[in-house]
C-alpha cells in the first residue's frame, strides 16, 4: 500500500492516512455559523485523514467575505459543534483555521462601515473582498487603503487569535491551523514590501517582522498546547498584492526554525506555483523559487508535521512523502467535486471536474450534491436490477 495510504501519528493524533482536506472558503454560512449543511458538507469528506475547515474569522474585525461561519460567539461555537460530531462519528480528525483576513476586507462587511486594518497602510492592489456593491448585493468588491493598526491594538489581537484558539477546542476540533498565508494579516507583517511600520512590528528587521506571527503562536500554545497548534504559510506567494522581495528564504526559514523549537502539531506549507494572479502566473517551481525552498526546510522540523498544499496528485504526494520531503499532502479543489477523493485515489478511479460557478455562496448545488463514484460494473448491475 502507498504512504499516502498508510496511518500516521499527528502529535498523538491518529491519523487512519495522510491525506488532508485543504481549508476552501465556501461562503455557505447565511448566518456567519456552521449550520446542517455545512456538517453534512464535511462528513461526506470525512475519509480524509485531516480536515482543515475553511477559514473561521476571529472576529468581525478579522472577516473578509461574506457568509464565512466565524468562531467567535456562542452561536458559532455551537454551530461548529455539529459539524465536529459528524466528523468525528466517521473516523476522521478536523482543525479549525483560524483567520484574520487583515486589509483584504471592506466596509461593508465591517462594524459601523469602519476601514479595514493591517499592520500597513498601503492599498492591496486589485484585491477583492466580498461584500456588498453599491446595489446591497453580495458581491466582489475592491477592497481599500486599511487603516494602519496602532502598536498598543496588537495585544488585543493577538488575544483574540488565542480566544478562538479556545473556541474551537469548545467546539469540538482537535486543533487550529492559525492562517499565516495568502496575503493575510500575518502576511501583511511579515512581508517588508507591504508592512511600511515604524515601531517593533516594521520592517527594519527581520525579528520585528515576525514578531507579531510569533507572539500569535505563543499565546495560542499557552492557551491549548503545541500539539493542538499549527499554521499555514505560502511562501513565494503573491495573492492579494504580495510581492516578492530578496529576503524570502531567510524569512521563511527563520520563521520555520522558531516553529521547530515549539514543536507545533504540523506547518501547512501552500504551494502557489502556476495560480494566476492577474494577468501573470505566480512563479515558484525549479530550483529557486518555492520548489528550491521546500527541499531545505523539513530538518527544522524535527517534531513537527510538513503539510504540502497546492497542485497536488497523488503522483506528487507519493514521491514527496518517500523522498522524506513532506509527511501529508493536502488537496484543495479535488475535494470540492469529489467527496470521496481518498477512495478516487487509492482505486485510480477519474476525478470529477468542479463547477467553479458555484464555489462560493449559493445553497447546496456544488457544495453537498457531488456523488460518489460508481464504477461502471457497479452501475451495470443497478441498472440490471
Amino acid at each position: 500500500m502507498s504512504s499516502l495510504f498508510n496511518t500516521f501519528d499527528l502529535a498523538g493524533i491518529p491519523l487512519r492516512n495522510r491525506v488532508v482536506m485543504a481549508p476552501l472558503t465556501r461562503a455557505r454560512a447565511p448566518q456567519d455559523a456552521a449550520d446542517e449543511r455545512t456538517a453534512l458538507y464535511y462528513a461526506q469528506r470525512a475519509t480524509a485523514g485531516l480536515i482543515v475547515s475553511e477559514g473561521t474569522p476571529i472576529s468581525r474585525e478579522g472577516q473578509g467575505y461574506l457568509f464565512n461561519p466565524g468562531i467567535f460567539t456562542a452561536e458559532q461555537i455551537a454551530g461548529w459543534r455539529l459539524t465536529t460530531d459528524s466528523v468525528h462519528a466517521l473516523g476522521s480528525r478536523m482543525f479549525a483555521q483560524i483567520w484574520h483576513v487583515g486589509r483584504v476586507s471592506h466596509p461593508t462587511i465591517q462594524a459601523n462601515d469602519a476601514r479595514p486594518v493591517s499592520a500597513s497602510s498601503k492599498l492591496p492592489v486589485g484585491a477583492q473582498a466580498f461584500g456588498y456593491n453599491e446595489q446591497g448585493h453580495p458581491a466582489l468588491v475592491a477592497a481599500p487603503a486599511p487603516r494602519q493598526l496602532e502598536t498598543d491594538e496588537i495585544p488585543r489581537i493577538v488575544a483574540e487569535f488565542a480566544q478562538a484558539a479556545a473556541n474551537a477546542i469548545e467546539a469540538g476540533f482537535d486543533g487550529v491551523e492559525i492562517h499565516g498565508a495568502n496575503g493575510y494579516l500575518h502576511e501583511q507583517f511579515i512581508n517588508p514590501q507591504v508592512n511600511d511600520r515604524t515601531d517593533q512590528y516594521g520592517p527594519q528587521s527581520l525579528d520585528n517582522r515576525l514578531r507579531f506571527t510569533l507572539e500569535v503562536i505563543d499565546a495560542v500554545v499557552a492557551r491549548i498546547g503545541a500539539a493542538r497548534t499549527a499554521i499555514r504559510l505560502s511562501p513565494y506567494g503573491q495573492l492579494f498584492d504580495m510581492p516578492h522581495y530578496p529576503e524570502i528564504d531567510a524569512t521563511y526559514t527563520a520563521l520555520i526554525q522558531a516553529i521547530g523549537q515549539r514543536d507545533l502539531a504540523y506547518v501547512h506549507l501552500m504551494d502557489q506555483s502556476g495560480f494566476k494572479v492577474g494577468q501573470k502566473s505566480v512563479d515558484g517551481a525549479g530550483d529557486s523559487g518555492f520548489g528550491g525552498l521546500l527541499r531545505t526546510l523539513k530538518p527544522h522540523l524535527p517534531g513537527t508535521a510538513l503539510i504540502l498544499a497546492g497542485g497536488m496528485t497523488r503522483e506528487r504526494a507519493e514521491q514527496l512523502i518517500d523522498a522524506g520531503l513532506i509527511d501529508l499532502a493536502a488537496f484543495g479543489t479535488p475535494f470540492i467535486s469529489n467527496p470521496d477523493l481518498v477512495a478516487r485515489l487509492q482505486n485510480g478511479w477519474p476525478l470529477a471536474p468542479a463547477d467553479r460557478d458555484t464555489f462560493y455562496g449559493g445553497g447546496a448545488t456544488g457544495y453537498i450534491d457531488y456523488p460518489a463514484y460508481a464504477p461502471p460494473h457497479a452501475q451495470a448491475a443497478s441498472e440490471a436490477a
